[in-house]
């Protein structure tokens, strides 16, 4: 395990035991307390002894991802018993669950704006970052973010909550764009793990078609033009890898028709049978053209795209695509 991620799971497990002193101290009769307590000082020992993150039984290492969840994990996945392997599985199907009610709906009309999603995790959870806050008042504009934590699994969903909140918190702030990126940067780098990152493309949208956006990172945002497709580049290195960074935003403007596309690299990374890449060139042309086509068909034309190209081949990685498009 990197020295990073276990410099973050000794603190971890030292503030959980400072805190669970001083519950006990307060109530001495809980015996669920120094239970998890008496936990807690096993694994500090552990590490002392480095047997720490081996699995009691094979000892073998436990799944990083399962002790940056749960530092007190001590069995790998396969020598968990069935009830064990049950209460995981439950475990997931929440976190799944919670992640889709923080979604979007679907088809989002405001100010003039059609707007479709599509979501897909690889696995039961997923790292990828959706979101649309519309004003409370008429006077305003939309907020809207998409992004792609680094990593898969348990970790990468609990970080791309954390994001959820974090933007979802500053959005009805009001500070200028270029400042919530640099905050969000800066509260997001304090609070992960070094070296875990998220890539972002995130902005606001007027009722007059402007749009101001910030790409963190990220793949191109795309816009559908009438007679091309343009490309928004990257302005910034991804959240999370240096903590005072600024991130500037941009301005463009979108005529009645014109679709902004945003995506994650579950679509554009993924490969064929032939280990092809599928490419932002292929979906280029493909937007190009069907640029006629509503924001929900518009995602679910490249949807069915990118399977008939990955040909029954799983993908890769979770898939999240947004299509936004100025009505006529």
């Amino acid at each position: 395990m990197a020295s990073v991620e276990w410099d973050f799971l000794q603190s971890q497990l030292h503030d959980r035991q400072q805190r669970l002193q001083a519950a006990i101290t307060a109530a001495p009769q809980d015996a669920a307390l120094t239970e998890l307590l008496q936990q807690v000082d096993a694994a500090l020992e552990r590490m002392e002894a480095g047997t720490y993150g081996l699995c009691d039984f094979c000892h073998e290492a436990i799944e990083k991802e399962r002790l940056l969840a749960d530092p007190l994990v001590r069995l790998c996945i396969d020598h968990l018993n069935e009830g064990q392997r049950e209460e995981l599985q439950k475990d997931l199907e929440l976190a799944g669950r919670i992640q889709r009610e923080l979604l979007p709906k679907q088809d989002f009309r405001w100010g003039g704006w059609d707007i479709h999603h599509h979501w897909a995790p690889r696995g039961i959870v997923s790292g990828d970052y959706c979101d649309l806050v519309a004003p409370e008042a008429d006077a305003g504009n939309l907020f809207f973010a998409l992004g792609d934590v680094a990593g898969k699994g348990v970790a990468a969903s609990m970080m791309m909550t954390q994001l959820h909140a974090m933007f979802r918190s500053l959005a009805s702030v009001g500070l200028p764009l270029e400042q919530m990126v640099t905050l969000a940067n800066r509260v997001f780098c304090e609070n992960v793990i070094s070296g875990h990152y998220a890539t972002l493309i995130c902005g606001r949208a007027s009722g007059n078609g402007e749009v101001e956006l910030s790409n963190v990172g990220h793949w191109p945002a795309l816009v559908v033009r009438v007679k091309d497709v343009e490309r928004i580049e990257s302005v910034g290195v991804p959240l999370g890898m240096f903590c005072t960074r600024q991130y500037p935003a941009q301005k463009i403007r979108l005529a009645p028709g014109e679709t902004l596309f945003l995506y994650t690299d579950g679509l554009v990374e993924s490969r064929d049978h032939a280990d092809d890449e599928y490419g932002i060139e292929r979906l280029s042309g493909l937007l190009a053209e069907h640029r006629s086509l509503s924001p929900r068909e518009l995602t679910e034309t490249c949807v069915g795209n990118l399977r008939a190209f990955a040909d029954g081949k799983p993908l890769h990685d979770d898939l999240t695509l947004m299509a936004m498009r100025r009505a006529n």
